[in-house]
């Protein structure tokens, strides 16, 4: 198989270090290099830069160190030489409702960034990036793409569930359970004991949230070894992914295999026919939008609707469901799942993968999932025989909006507008009680300019749920949605309000309605009164001038092409 190596040859696996230090006039990068450790012969070793994203900030990533660890291990024993170091990460679950949410997105930039700026500069001949918190998979994907160097992502692993009077608990239990204090469900006690049980250690969020939703896709990209979505994050097999993930990059070194071999645009395909088979988050839209404009890859919107069509949701996995990644790596990951999908037509089995062989290679000898297991349904019993991930138009969104619609919360909803220029005045209305049923409650504002950072809306979707409402409001947004949100929620309106799109001139008691049958999202005004609305508005003045948030705004693009900031 043909592959676009430009750089590497199977003679010449040093491509970029050696330019960094053979010759004598590259002894002054030799001696810097001595002192972090570099032996004379490691001058002749592959260097293989290992992108950790550890830290102490969030239990996603807090373990990642020994991880970078093993994989530098895996690097050095498969003889070539390893550099660990770092990216920076933030947590969505303790920003989530404040203004620091919006560095979150941000923050996939920032990531992308920096691994490009340390590998680049470095000259690292090949790479492998791990990533824990939401933003770290995207992220690290950007820069893989960018750099077009042979390389492995390596997931962190899932967080094991917490539990709390027998029921197993992750964060969103948590969220949700503020939301079912203010609506005098459970008093205080209750909800101290549950916040002190939700996270009981080290990993990503437990369900089919975006953490897991990204790793999925990346492993059915080919872009992770097989199984590494699917591992604890404090667990032997995990360790093990990352050691073989350092060797494996070697062995792609020597193939001549690079990132632009393996991420096509069937293997983006791939990726999102199993993000919709597992249920997973609306950010992966974002996200592999973003993706692929890195690894320019043709992949729109419209991508999601057309394989949306023909492919079922199958897991039954939070947040609408009721089981945990931790339970779906018990019986077996989601390999077995691919299996499915590849016998029924439904993946591209001749996409190569990191392990040098192809998809249907790798999947030719996994065992099915046991007898019994009621978590992955079969295609002739789907959860949802078609897409959950829906993709709305119309004259409240021109240029598209996803919405998460199960089939739990129905297909269509018809309310009276209520609208909040933030996400805090949203939260509030809904805490003291002003939301009841046949509300669409509007928040607008919060787009990738307009936040800017386009911020998730966990904590008023999750208090919508907690008081009970989840079937009995909706709520659209030009933010997003955390991987945990669920009920009847329409995000990424494009174009955002801050930019003029017809979000801005929604008044309260308009009518909007969303039908994700026909995958229109409408306001019931007739054209006239819609023009002389937006003729009226004006553009309201940025919420900040300096600083990364500001540089952020005025680089970032649509939400409907990734939000991406090197356009």
């Amino acid at each position: 198989m043909p592959h676009s190596g430009d750089n590497v040859t199977a003679a010449n696996t040093r491509p970029f270090s050696s330019l960094v230090v053979d010759g004598m006039e590259r002894a002054p990068s030799r001696a810097m290099l001595h002192a972090v450790g570099f032996s004379n012969e490691d001058f002749k070793k592959p260097q293989i830069g290992i992108a950790s994203t550890w830290s102490m900030v969030t239990p996603c990533n807090m373990h990642i160190n020994g991880l970078a660890d093993d994989a530098a291990a895996g690097v050095d024993k498969a003889d070539g030489k390893a550099v660990i170091f770092n990216t920076i990460t933030i947590s969505d679950g303790i920003s989530m409702g404040t203004e620091g949410m919006k560095y979150s997105l941000v923050s996939r930039e920032v990531i992308a960034d920096s691994i490009e700026t340390v590998v680049g500069c470095q000259g690292f001949d090949g790479l492998v990036a791990i990533g824990g918190c939401d933003k770290n998979m995207p992220g690290c994907m950007i820069a893989i793409s960018r750099l077009d160097r042979p390389a492995i992502f390596v997931y962190g692993g899932t967080i094991l569930p917490g539990c709390h009077k027998d029921k197993k608990l992750d964060v969103v239990s948590v969220f949700e359970a503020v939301g079912a204090r203010a609506n005098h469900k459970i008093d205080d006690a209750e909800l101290a004991e549950i916040e002190a049980k939700a996270i009981p250690g080290a990993g990503s969020c437990g369900g089919m949230y975006t953490a897991n939703t990204m790793a999925s896709a990346i492993e059915a990209m080919g872009m992770s070894l097989p199984n590494s979505s699917a591992q604890a994050a404090i667990s032997q097999d995990k360790r093990l992914d990352c050691e073989r993930a350092g060797a494996a990059v070697l062995e792609l070194l020597q193939k001549n295999i690079k990132p632009s071999d393996i991420m096509t645009k069937a293997a983006f395909e791939n990726a999102i026919t199993v993000i919709i088979a597992l249920g997973g988050s609306t950010n992966a839209v974002l996200h592999i939008l973003a993706m692929a404009h890195a690894a320019k890859v043709d992949i729109s919107l419209d991508d999601f609707t057309r394989i949306g069509k023909r492919v079922p949701m199958l897991a039954d996995l939070k947040p609408s469901g009721r089981y945990s990644m931790a339970e779906l790596v018990e019986i077996g990951g989601i390999q077995p799942l691919m299996k499915i999908l590849l016998q029924a037509g439904l993946l591209h089995g001749d996409c190569l993968t990191v392990t040098g062989k192809t998809l249907a290679e790798n999947l030719a000898e996994v065992a099915p999932y046991p007898d019994g297991q009621d978590m992955i349904h079969d295609l002739n019993n789907p959860i949802k025989k078609d897409s959950h991930l829906v993709v709305l138009y119309g004259n409240l969104a021109p240029n598209g909006a996803v919405a998460k619609i199960t089939g739990k919360e129905g297909l269509h909803f018809t309310g009276t507008a209520k609208v909040f220029d933030a996400e805090e005045a949203a939260l509030q209305s809904i805490l003291n009680g002003d939301i009841v049923k046949g509300d669409v409650i509007v928040i607008r504002y919060e787009g990738p300019k307009g936040g800017p950072g386009m911020r998730e809306m966990l904590s008023p979707t999750s208090a919508i749920m907690g008081k009970g409402l989840g079937k009995e409001v909706a709520l659209i947004t030009d933010g997003r949605f955390s991987g945990g949100t669920h009920g009847f929620v329409v995000g990424h309106i494009t174009p955002e309000a801050y930019v003029g799109g017809p979000l801005a001139i929604v008044e309260n008691g308009d009518t909007i309605a969303i039908d994700a049958e026909n995958n229109e999202l409408q306001l019931l005004i007739n054209e006239h009164e819609m023009a002389r609305r937006l003729e009226k508005w004006h553009q309201p003045a940025p919420r900040y001038t300096r600083g990364v948030l500001a540089k952020y705004a005025k680089l970032v693009s649509s939400a409907s092409t990734g939000a991406v900031t090197d356009n």
